[in-house]
């Protein structure tokens, strides 16, 4: 029995029927409407298309033409072409501005957190006379510090100019940060009587602390754990500061390591007048000066810049009068008015004793007989010159500065 959609004379001859052949109830689900058609990618010419010599009965279609009833035969993209090509528009201004914000803000690979042990130094220099005593005002007037200035006032900026890496108000704040730690470091009162230590710590690398905290609670002289390479403190049972006006001279150095390191060296002598700690309350006579030469390296990161603090990297200290046989790691132990050296020489080293040896041991130098008594004065500290030990018995002097 004929099905609706066979021929009505039956099947034509030469076509198959048997099972293994499509039969033509296997189209009946297929729909050609006109969404179907217009999706084909094969289009027909229109017959006056077709008149033309040489054309072809269909052309492909565009990938961009439309499927709506509005971009056929004019040329317009329909809806969805318009979609596709406001995607591709997107896709590529989002590449172009990830391009253009890449080349304004280079990425900056962060820093590893790794901050470089703190070395220090710290060379007593001792007397080759008796210590001169007087009112502190005779002293300084009568000393190579007689023109220095009184304070933070010592610590002078040098002109600032930007480095290849850094802005000159980068370089600035470099400058600002290390006078900081000079003024707090060697001025502050509570820091000069041992009774504070928390002005420096604020403005230590976090990865120094833990350094900084042992030096503090138990220094030593092995060249890391020396309190007095960090600071300027004196041993309380002592001496204490006589007058707060301490005098300070010395220069301030910029010099750019690599494109994310500053650094700076401070040169610094500082003119302490102190007395006796204990007894009777001190004459006005009773006062001596006391000089310290620090030579420090600074290093800044950008992330140092920002928060204010700094990398203390090494310290090179020569303070005197002292003796030779004192060990001036945890606080300085001036000799005061009148005394004179108990030892010529740095005291004995065991090799075979236990425990951190000592790296400064050996090391003592012999304070210039002028750097105490009237000397012409000078602009800015001369360069370290004290930098290997003094023979046992006598040796060239050293002036902790001008």
């Amino acid at each position: 029995m004929a099905v609706p959609g066979d021929p009505p004379n039956g099947t034509p001859d030469g076509i198959g029927g048997g099972d293994d052949e499509l039969r033509p109830d296997e189209y009946r689900s297929v729909v050609f409407d006109e969404d179907f058609v217009r999706a084909a990618r094969l289009q027909e010419y229109s017959a006056q298309e077709r008149m033309g010599e040489h054309a072809r009965a269909v052309r492909s279609r565009s990938l961009w033409a439309g499927s709506g009833s509005a971009g056929r035969g004019n040329g317009t993209p329909g809806r969805g072409a318009r979609q596709g090509m406001l995607l591709v528009l997107l896709i590529a201004t989002a590449f172009a501005v990830a391009v253009y914000m890449g080349l304004r803000n280079p990425y900056v690979p962060p820093a590893d957190g790794a901050v470089e042990p703190f070395v220090s130094t710290v060379l007593p220099l001792a007397p080759s006379e008796t210590v001169p005593g007087g009112r502190p005002v005779d002293l300084y007037a009568n000393s190579p510090a007689a023109d220095y200035r009184v304070g933070a006032a010592g610590i002078t900026l040098p002109a600032v100019r930007r480095t290849h890496h850094f802005t000159e108000s980068q370089v600035v704040a470099a400058l600002s940060i290390a006078k900081d730690y000079l003024v707090q470091s060697s001025l502050d009162p509570d820091v000069l009587s041992s009774t504070a230590t928390r002005p420096v710590r604020v403005l230590l690398d976090p990865g120094q602390l833990t350094q900084f905290d042992e030096s503090m609670t138990a220094p030593s002289g092995d060249g890391r754990h020396a309190a007095t390479g960090w600071l300027v403190r004196f041993d309380p049972a002592t001496a204490v500061v006589a007058d707060s006006r301490v005098r300070v001279n010395g220069t301030l150095t910029v010099e750019e390591l690599g494109t994310e390191v500053l650094e700076i060296t401070a040169d610094h002598t500082f003119v302490y007048a102190v007395r006796p700690a204990t007894g009777a309350p001190a004459a006005v006579d009773g006062a001596s000066l006391f000089t310290v030469r620090r030579e420090l390296r600074l290093r800044f990161d950008r992330e140092d810049l920002t928060a204010r603090r700094a990398e203390l990297v090494s310290a090179y200290v020569m303070a005197g009068p002292q003796d030779c046989s004192a060990d001036p790691a945890a606080g300085f132990r001036p000799l005061l008015a009148g005394a004179r050296p108990t030892t010529v020489g740095p005291p004995a080293s065991d090799p075979y004793a236990s425990g951190r040896p000592r790296r400064t041991a050996g090391l003592c130098g012999v304070l210039a007989p002028d750097a105490d008594r009237d000397a012409p004065p000078s602009a800015a500290p001369a360069a370290p010159t004290a930098r290997t030990p003094a023979p046992p018995t006598g040796g060239s002097s050293v002036s902790p500065g001008p």
